[in-house]
């Protein structure tokens, strides 16, 4: 059972959060209400998932963000936010962030992607998606892999940056969703990326894949 640590600072809404996690059968093992206590909660409790509001009092999220991937790398963190803004996206996600979810998303949509994290992907909706390319289209450092990527990853790489998960890339690649997995394996080592996310940011930067927005 997935253990999870919710930090936000809007009671209502993280009792809310706290009730729906525990209903789809999550262990929520602590809730916090700003980026210090996010921090020592999670050392003490060491969740597998921080669901980590940005808009905090003192210590924000992303703050918080830094401290727990420096400290704890294995923990996985998502960041929920009422704003896509787009400098406060890419930033998340370069510092090791494997989601960032609007609060406006319904339950069975935030569940759908809470569930996607256990398959390796990234909690990251197709507009967040289509947020990202648009922002990495306007950047002009291009680093280049450090070991070429084959035209199967490269394939299987553009299928993650139009956002689709491992099953449905398996279908479009007429492949199992262990060969995805073993590719993606491969495209991490390559690319040097901690995650599928930064794995499609690095892509699109470098140019190794393009692709029009959503």
């Amino acid at each position: 059972m997935t253990r999870v640590l919710v930090a936000d600072d809007h009671s209502l809404f993280r009792d809310g959060l706290v009730s729906l996690l525990e209903a789809a059968g999550y262990e929520v093992v602590g809730q916090v209400g700003d980026g210090e206590a996010a921090i020592e909660a999670a050392g003490r409790l060491r969740p597998d998932l921080v669901l980590l509001d940005i808009s905090m009092p003192g210590l924000d999220g992303l703050q918080a963000l830094h401290r727990i991937k420096a400290d704890y790398p294995e923990t996985r963190v998502v960041m929920l936010t009422v704003s896509d803004d787009e400098a406060t996206l890419l930033e998340a996600l370069r510092s090791g962030a494997q989601g960032y979810l609007l609060k406006s998303l319904n339950a069975g949509e935030f569940l759908a992607m809470i569930e996607g994290l256990e398959r390796g992907e990234a909690a990251v909706t197709r507009r967040t998606t289509a947020l990202l390319i648009e922002g990495l289209s306007r950047t002009e450092e291009k680093p280049a892999a450090a070991e070429p990527l084959t035209a199967r990853e490269r394939a299987l790489l553009t299928l993650v940056v139009r956002g689709l998960p491992n099953k449905a890339i398996a279908r479009e690649m007429a492949i199992s969703e262990n060969t995805v997995k073993y590719y993606m394996k491969n495209i991490l080592q390559k690319l040097g990326a901690q995650n599928r996310t930064e794995a499609a940011t690095l892509a699109l930067r470098s140019g190794i894949v393009q692709i029009d927005p959503p």
